[in-house]
């Protein structure tokens, strides 16, 4: 077998999209490994680069968009954090995950013994190149675009949301807390349902042992972010 990748057909089903031009997603997957490989054999292809340089860009539009309008009451400062967290690496190699994006890829041999199928700066990447490839082949609208990555981009947010990864409300309650002396802030978990897989946290924030929030979250830490912002509400320091 010359190529060790799924076939195009079964990518494209994951995605809900099928491709006109099968050539514009074949370079989407093609790493630079595999292109430096062909190119010492004497064969001319196109990888990955190009496409990943205007995928970060249609991403960026797709997911501000979204963010202003979903986000009325939020500021710029606020949209930014948030975009740079959905649109990161961490965040697009999770993506490319979902879809298993790297068993599709064209690389290198030593990038395949390397594990690179499964490397987060190459299947990051790869998701920016595949967004890229599904706008020019749809004609270079956003909508195809919207329909692929806003589900994950959405799921994110709300993760986001739950961990406190974009604000850290916590810590934003002890900084108010800490401005008087002898204060005392602690958590308490009040709940805690479902199986091992799948927990849920029920938490209160206490400040002298006065309820000032309530939170719930699949971990403790989600739980106790959502108690610190409940309060924070209540001390007119966030708004819903």
């Amino acid at each position: 077998m010359r190529f060790e990748q799924k076939p195009l057909n079964e990518l494209e089903q994951r995605i809900g999209y099928t491709f006109t031009d099968k050539t514009i997603v074949t370079e989407a997957l093609t790493h630079s490994s595999y292109y430096n490989e062909m190119k010492a054999k004497g064969e001319k292809i196109t990888f990955n680069e190009r496409l990943e340089f205007l995928g970060d860009s249609v991403l960026s539009i797709v997911v501000s968009s979204y963010l202003f309008e979903k986000y009325r009451n939020k500021q710029e400062g606020d949209l930014t954090k948030i975009r740079a967290a959905v649109v990161c690496e961490k965040a697009l190699s999770k993506f490319a995950a979902e879809i298993e994006l790297g068993e599709y890829m064209y690389l290198g041999h030593g990038e395949i013994k390397g594990n690179g199928r499964n490397r987060p700066s190459i299947t990051a990447d790869a998701f920016e190149a595949l967004i890229a490839a599904i706008y020019l082949d749809s004609g270079e609208t956003f909508d195809a675009v919207s329909r692929f990555v806003l589900p994950f981009i959405e799921k994110e947010i709300v993760h986001i949301a739950e961990t406190g990864v974009f604000i850290d409300y916590k810590t934003a309650l002890q900084q108010i807390v800490q401005q008087a002396s002898g204060e005392r802030l602690e958590y308490a978990v009040t709940g805690e349902s479902g199986p091992d897989h799948d927990k849920h946290f029920e938490v209160e924030a206490r400040l002298n042992s006065n309820v000032i929030g309530r939170g719930k979250g699949k971990t403790k830490r989600a739980a106790e972010q959502m108690a610190a912002k409940e309060a924070l509400i209540l001390f007119g320091e966030v708004h819903e």
